[in-house]
């Protein structure tokens, strides 16, 4: 069984990689504003990426300031990539399922009940 924590770690990844994908000139704020956690954890992600080869550094080479880099994903980020797609997913299928499932029981309790009059 995957533990919360991992999960977390992996659907942050996902994010990370997917938003990197589409625009791989993004600043680490704009990657740490978009996914939700501070600039230190999307540097310790970017970090993290980076060292397993799924994202590499390139300059980004129409930036007025030539220490801003790119972050591209390697051919190793991109199976990663598709892979976290996957479960992320699947997660989300299920998470989804469940919460019809209650939505459901909930209407069916509202719509059951009959109302108390507010003499009694």
């Amino acid at each position: 069984m995957t533990s919360k924590r991992t999960k977390l770690q992996e659907d942050t990844h996902f994010r990370v990689l997917r938003l990197l994908q589409e625009n791989p000139e993004m600043s680490q704020r704009e990657l740490a504003d978009a996914v939700g956690v501070s600039v230190g954890g999307i540097h310790y992600v970017l970090n993290a990426l980076i060292e397993k080869g799924l994202v590499k550094l390139g300059n980004f080479k129409a930036a007025e300031d030539k220490r801003r880099y790119a972050y591209v994903l390697t051919p190793k980020g991109i199976a990663r990539k598709a892979a976290l797609t996957r479960a992320f997913l699947a997660r989300k299928m299920e998470e989804y399922e469940a919460l019809k499932l209650e939505i459901e029981q909930l209407v069916d309790e509202t719509e059951n009940k009959t109302p108390i009059s507010a003499t009694e």
